[in-house]
């Protein structure tokens, strides 16, 4: 696992944050990890829905060199490949109930005429 160099970092935590996980397909990787554990690969592609195999492998490559997500290869024919989160990656999980609070006061706003 090469995790970056501390100097490789934003001084702004905030920054640092959206670095590693600041586009939509990690933060559903991370969501669909955190929810249902160990995943296959075409199970993690298909709870995420659209998104395609290259997009998948790049961002779950990004993870595993960070050290958010695990990818744990298995000697057997046909090979078995299972991801899961490491224990770094499971502290995003206040993240992720912050992202899915707000989401909700969101479409409640809607709802009520306050957007």
């Amino acid at each position: 696992m090469d995790v970056m160099d501390l100097e490789d970092l934003p001084a702004c935590p905030v920054e640092t944050t959206l670095m590693l996980i600041g586009n939509k397909w990690q933060v559903l990787i991370l969501r669909d990890l955190n929810l249902n554990g160990t995943m296959r690969f075409k199970e993690l592609q298909r709870s995420i829905g659209k998104i395609s195999q290259k997009v998948l492998t790049s961002n779950l490559r990004t993870m595993e060199e960070t050290g958010i997500v695990r990818r744990e290869v298995f000697a057997e024919v046909p090979p078995r490949v299972e991801y899961s989160l490491t224990e770094l990656g499971q502290t995003l999980q206040p993240v992720l109930d912050a992202m899915w609070a707000w989401g909700e006061g969101y479409k409640a706003a809607l709802r009520e005429g306050r957007a």
